[in-house]
């Protein structure tokens, strides 16, 4: 048995991350500034406070853990991008700063793999319907995509025989990992149920299980397979005019749908690296079950 240390384990993401872990048999511990509330998680888990503080020492909460998951991020409640808000200066040292800080505990501590949750942001803006892919320079375009790489690329440097490092490039997840949780369509599903206009936008999306699994393969392949890289992790190119309609399918709602976004194309991401690893998402089908579980009525 493993155990696993995960910051931001409570969180939208981490959530799936631990509860994938857990049913695998991994011994996990939460890593936060609160302790998990108990039954909680399907399984216990152990908590140890983790602020993102790049001035404290932090070394204790890494005694005896054998792989180090980073999926913590500080920022308003709601925004990535922009999740800043008036305060760049302090965004950038508790999330680079504070994160390459747990990095270098982590290879202190004899931490055997660190695997840090970075973001489709990395890539920034890029040409109408390019394909994204982990060879193409990445172009931040905001500081929440600029932290998370300069993250990556410190992680990376970090990568040794006895320290193996990666990053996942995750888009938006969908789903939620328990039923208390909000997901990330709630408003929208609101929004459109309730007859409020909806504006079109069309975005590339995984579920945050096939994300969990990602991340457990991480922890699980050869290092040779894994060691200073980064994957993309992403499954479908998702509009809202299609996701609303199996909203409509589901409910009856007879509220009509956004049109279909015509604007610049998103770029989708290419995922052969990780796939080829023996990732597979859940594509449409699990889309649809999750559209059904989340739906009212």
């Amino acid at each position: 048995m493993t155990r696993v240390l995960v910051s931001g384990g409570t969180g939208q993401v981490g959530s799936f991350i631990v509860e994938e872990l857990i049913s695998r048999g991994h011994q996990v511990t939460v890593g936060g500034r609160t302790r998990p509330a108990d039954g909680l998680f399907s399984k216990p888990v152990s908590f140890a406070p983790l602020p993102l503080d790049p001035n404290l020492d932090q070394v204790a909460a890494f005694g005896g853990i054998d792989h180090f998951i980073h999926a913590a991020f500080d920022h308003l409640p709601g925004k990535y991008r922009g999740g800043e808000g008036s305060d760049p200066d302090g965004f950038r040292v508790r999330n680079l700063d504070g994160s390459v800080r747990l990095f270098e505990t982590a290879q202190k501590a004899g931490v055997k793999r660190c695997v840090f949750l970075s973001s489709r942001a990395v890539y920034g803006s890029q040409p109408d319907g390019a394909v994204l892919n982990e060879e193409i320079a990445p172009q931040p375009d905001t500081l929440y995509g600029s932290v998370k790489l300069a993250a990556e690329q410190a992680l990376a440097a970090m990568a040794r025989p006895d320290f193996v490092t990666s990053s996942l490039r995750i888009t938006g997840v969908y789903g939620a990992a328990r039923p208390e949780l909000p997901h990330k369509w709630q408003t929208l599903f609101a929004d459109y149920l309730a007859g409020r206009p909806v504006e079109p936008r069309r975005g590339t999306e995984v579920h945050g299980s096939d994300a969990a699994r990602a991340m457990r393969l991480m922890l699980e392949l050869q290092p040779d397979q894994v060691n200073g890289l980064a994957f993309n992790v992403s499954d479908l190119l998702l509009d809202r005019h299609d996701l609303l309609k199996l909203v409509q399918t589901v409910t009856g709602c007879v509220h009509p749908l956004p049109a279909p976004e015509t604007g610049r194309a998103r770029g989708v991401m290419d995922t052969a690296r990780l796939r080829g690893l023996g990732w597979t998402p859940g594509g449409t089908e699990l889309l649809k079950k999750t559209i059904r579980s989340l739906s009212p009525g």
